[in-house]
């Protein structure tokens, strides 16, 4: 489907990359999908119940812990600084928030601490729809037209040497597993 290639542009993202493994078994047995708490669901499913978009945190802390769609972004935001003064306060801020919704401290630390790898980066669902989109293209492109797709790959990296041997080496490789 082209919304696994959607999500796996989003997961190769220092943010969600350790949740590869858990987004590729989940999808292959349903019994594996686990929501922090059932909230989550509505804004969780579509990934099998792990966080792979900007969106879906914005929504996760709106619904959860009561933030504005902007307080929603600037949690990101934070959380991407990697400032730890400014992570603490996001972090008693969402704890605060969803305390005052009627939500359980230990089920607001399980998400706050499902939210903390956006850290390292992770990307919102447009983005990751563009580089989908030419990641499929050029899949179809490779498969349907080989010997037109090395000539312009190879012709567009014709001056960077490295990489044309690096082009060469996986068509070979290719073939000899084919």
């Amino acid at each position: 489907r082209f919304e696994d290639i959607i999500a796996m542009c989003a997961l190769y993202r220092p943010g969600p990359m350790d949740s590869i493994p858990d987004y590729i078994k989940r999808k292959h047995d349903p019994t594996l999908i686990d929501y922090a708490v059932p909230e989550l669901k509505p804004f969780l499913e579509e990934t099998y119940g792990i966080i792979v978009y900007q969106e879906q945190v914005q929504r996760v802390v709106q619904e959860f812990a009561g933030f504005s769609l902007g307080a929603g972004y600037l949690l990101i935001k934070a959380v991407a600084k990697k400032i730890p003064a400014l992570l603490r306060e996001q972090r008693k801020k969402f704890i605060d928030g969803a305390l005052a919704k009627g939500q359980k401290k230990e089920a607001a630390d399980k998400i706050f601490a499902l939210i903390e790898p956006f850290a390292g980066y992770g990307f919102n669902k447009s983005h990751s729809t563009g580089y989908a989109l030419i990641a499929y293209q050029t899949a179809y492109l490779k498969a349907h037209y080989p010997t037109e797709f090395m000539a312009a790959l190879l012709s567009s990296d014709a001056d960077v040497t490295d990489r044309v041997m690096i082009e060469i080496d996986g068509t070979v490789k290719n073939v000899i597993v084919a």
